[in-house]
């Protein structure tokens, strides 16, 4: 099976003990099992230092099928929701080019970028963009392009885009991101309340409509507008 996955230098592979390769693999394992199919995002969890993107404090649980605090409020996805949701994103064809509403820590805006040619990301929080911006730099990524702004605004300048993942939840999708999305883009998010969300996938039809699946219950940070 041929692999679209950009590869990460040989640098930032590196981890000794509960960051060592052993435990990426023992995580991957466990997205396998718990019923993650694609093969080319387990491989990318698989390859990635995740304890890159949160405190030094905290890399003992790095590679933890949980969500972790990030600073701000903001977490880092549990592994296999990233997972979930980046397979849902490609499960009918690669998308060349991905709008990331929330960027946090980084680490699904990298998934992402490990697997579609071109990603944009957009993060309310400055402080979290910095950070994430010097974790892209570290990665030696080309083709992620990162803006501080409203996320729930999108990147209209770059629109339309093949494909649209928010990592916050709202009530509703925002009327902006799904006229940023092509007319048979897809777009995953998790959608509800603190205390009930939902992921969704939407696919456009090409016709101006869009067909609308649930995913399973998850749990994310609230869709904040606005700039932090």
């Amino acid at each position: 099976m041929s692999m679209n996955v950009h590869p990460l230098p040989p640098s930032a592979l590196k981890g000794e003990g509960m960051t060592s390769q052993r435990a990426r693999d023992r995580l991957a394992s466990k997205l396998k099992e718990d019923g993650i199919k694609d093969a080319r995002v387990i491989e990318v969890i698989r390859n990635l230092p995740r304890h890159h993107f949160i405190d030094q404090a905290l890399h003992s649980r790095a590679y933890e099928n949980t969500a972790l605090p990030i600073g701000h409020g903001q977490t880092i996805s549990q592994p296999w929701v990233v997972a979930r949701m980046t397979e849902a994103l490609l499960e009918f064809g690669v998308p060349q080019k991905v709008l990331e509403i929330g960027t946090g820590s980084g680490y699904q805006a990298v998934v992402l970028a490990a697997l579609v040619p071109q990603l944009y990301t957009v993060e309310r929080i400055e402080e979290l963009l910095r950070q994430a911006r010097r974790r892209f730099r570290q990665l030696g990524l080309t083709n992620l392009r990162s803006r501080h702004d409203d996320g729930k605004l999108g990147w209209p300048d770059e629109a339309p885009f093949d494909a649209i993942i928010l990592t916050a939840a709202g009530d509703t999708i925002p009327t902006q991101l799904l006229d940023q999305l092509s007319p048979t883009g897809v777009l995953v998010a998790p959608v509800g309340s603190p205390s009930h969300q939902t992921l969704i996938r939407m696919r456009g039809d090409g016709q101006g409509d869009f067909l609308q699946e649930e995913l399973g219950p998850v749990s994310f940070v609230p869709l904040l507008g606005g700039i932090g």
